[in-house]
């Protein structure tokens, strides 16, 4: 193959390489318009008391089903009693007694949050878990719809989201709250 057909060859490659990236130009679908992307709070939601709330991810170690426990003699009424969770000793507490009510759902859909920090590690009894929840942050109140003093002192405010009000509760407030912390009946 002499040198001029070498040449008329890469030539011919070229134009081809040429013709197919103008061929994909033309039925390329434009870039996706710019939206402005909204940034979201998640947490972990549940029930409690016939409303909705939400703990801050960091603050919730895990979920569980309820396990069995033994009762414990001379503890306040809201602590159920406590439960072996792999080899650790959970106290577990009712949260709807602790603030004067009642669980209000069938044993199977209830559900122990674990706390988890330095000084504590307890389980709290709620009606049921919805599992991690995202929401806009221009969702948030800082004011609740209800007033219900014994929740406040552990509320953060609100996100209404489609009507649904998810009010903040801090695990962090309950933790450092000096009833909670002392469970022995007085």
């Amino acid at each position: 193959m002499d040198s001029d057909q070498a040449a008329q060859q890469s030539q011919q490659a070229f134009q081809t390489l040429v013709n197919l990236a103008l061929q994909s130009r033309r039925s390329a679908k434009g870039l996706p318009a710019q939206v402005d992307i909204t940034p979201h709070w998640s947490g972990i939601g549940f029930e409690l008391l016939g409303r909705r709330f939400i703990a801050p991810m960091g603050e919730v170690s895990e979920m569980l089903e309820v396990p069995y426990y033994t009762r414990l003699p001379g503890v306040q009424p809201w602590v159920r009693g406590v439960a072996n969770v792999r080899g650790r000793l959970l106290p577990v507490c009712d949260l709807a007694v602790f603030m004067g009510d009642r669980i209000h759902t069938a044993r199977k859909q209830q559900r122990i949050l674990v706390l988890e920090t330095e000084d504590l590690y307890t389980g709290l009894l709620v009606d049921q878990v919805f599992g991690m929840q995202h929401f806009p942050v221009d969702t948030f109140s800082p004011q609740l719809s209800y007033q219900q003093e014994t929740m406040q002192a552990f509320s953060d405010g609100c996100y209404v989201v489609d009507g649904v009000e998810w009010t903040v509760f801090s695990p962090a407030a309950l933790s450092a709250d000096a009833q909670f912390l002392n469970a022995a009946q007085n």
